[in-house]
């Protein structure tokens, strides 16, 4: 079967502004695709929708994958199933991410035939060989599938066990793009996951739901493969806590060094690994790290505990300076509340001044 993947695009979409990484996501669905199938990829960020209706006319896709990881994307999401099914409605259009996944009942929609809840590669692979016997779709773990009557979600799909048996992203798939793909003032930037969960349950965070509440790591020797597999100077790695097996951070410094890669880094931190390790800054700085990306989320210690973030504000200014020190470019975020006033603003812009 021919399988198009796509990435929604803009429609006001203010992250995108502050930077465009590339679709890993898709990238990793593509390569368990593309064991059996043809997969092609359409990043509408950097599109429209008249090359979306071009590709469907040329390529024929009798499958289309559209992620919907963030919310923000919901809308757009929803108004590309409707085009393709205008365009063919035998087209089989599925949606995966974290909001599909936790939310499904907001794809139950008529240009939607199923969504694919958790880790998408090995649900959506069986759900492609499926497809393409006329098996049925309802002894395939980890979906939910729509029906006019309702939803009907499959058997449980189990996490995978060991990260380092997936398949390498299908990077050749975004062969036009790769340069375009940007993160802070840097561009291009290749994304690379070494990691996948969270250990902690931090109230406003999806990520260890979708995880359910496990943490798995691919080998040191597997993230410096995936890492020589990418084309930019620039790496972004995906974790959501790229320091938080501290033994493993350092072997691939260990790694990197050994073996001569220059490359520049970014990573996503939290604030009291940098505090109780600053060693590990200055063994990453040696080898290439740039940019840390910290999410403080509160101004007071009150506030930080009430999301349930299970840090400190003390924390969160120790690795300021640490990291600062070292030369590391600091981009802190901060959560605001709906309930917030005048006053709350206040306090959070003298905070960050």
């Amino acid at each position: 079967m021919r399988f198009l993947l796509i990435q929604p695009g803009e429609e006001g979409n203010f992250r995108h502004s502050l930077g465009m990484v590339e679709p890993l996501g898709l990238e990793m669905i593509g390569a368990a695709l593309a064991r059996k199938h043809e997969v092609e990829l359409l990043d509408m960020r950097l599109s429209n929708m008249k090359e979306l209706v071009r590709r469907i006319e040329d390529f024929k896709p009798q499958g289309c994958g559209i992620s919907s990881t963030f919310t923000v994307d919901y809308n757009q999401a929803v108004k590309i199933s409707e085009v393709i099914k205008g365009i063919n409605p035998d087209i089989f259009v599925f949606v995966g991410g974290h909001h599909p996944s936790l939310q499904p009942e907001d794809f139950h929609l008529p240009s939607i035939d199923a969504i694919v809840v958790g880790e998408g590669e090995i649900t959506a692979s069986e759900m492609a060989d499926c497809l393409e016997a006329k098996g049925d779709l309802r002894k395939v773990a980890g979906l939910v599938i729509n029906y006019p009557s309702g939803q009907l979600q499959t058997p449980q799909r189990e996490l995978l066990g060991n990260l380092d048996q997936l398949l390498p992203p299908a990077r050749h798939l975004i062969d036009e793009n790769w340069r375009h793909y940007r993160l802070t003032s840097r561009q291009p930037v290749s994304s690379v996951e070494t990691a996948r969960g969270c250990p902690y349950r931090c109230k406003f965070c999806s990520v260890w739901v979708f995880y359910k509440g496990r943490v798995r790591f691919k080998s040191p020797e597997r993230v410096i493969r995936e890492i020589e597999g990418t084309k930019s100077e620039n790496i972004f790695f995906t974790d959501d806590n790229f320091f938080s097996n501290v033994a493993r951070a350092k072997r691939i410094a260990e790694l990197l060094k050994e073996r001569g890669i220059k490359r520049k880094y970014i990573v996503q931190v939290r604030s009291d690994v940098i505090a109780s390790h600053p060693e590990l800054v200055e063994i990453w700085t040696d080898v290439g790290l740039e940019v840390a990306f910290l999410g403080f989320e509160k101004v007071s210690q009150e506030e930080l505990d009430s999301i349930e973030k299970r840090n400190t504000v003390e924390n969160n200014e120790r690795s300021l300076e640490i990291l600062r020190s070292a030369g590391i470019e600091p981009m802190a975020s901060f959560i605001v509340d709906p309930s917030y006033d005048k006053k709350d603003f206040a306090a959070l812009r003298r905070y960050i001044k």
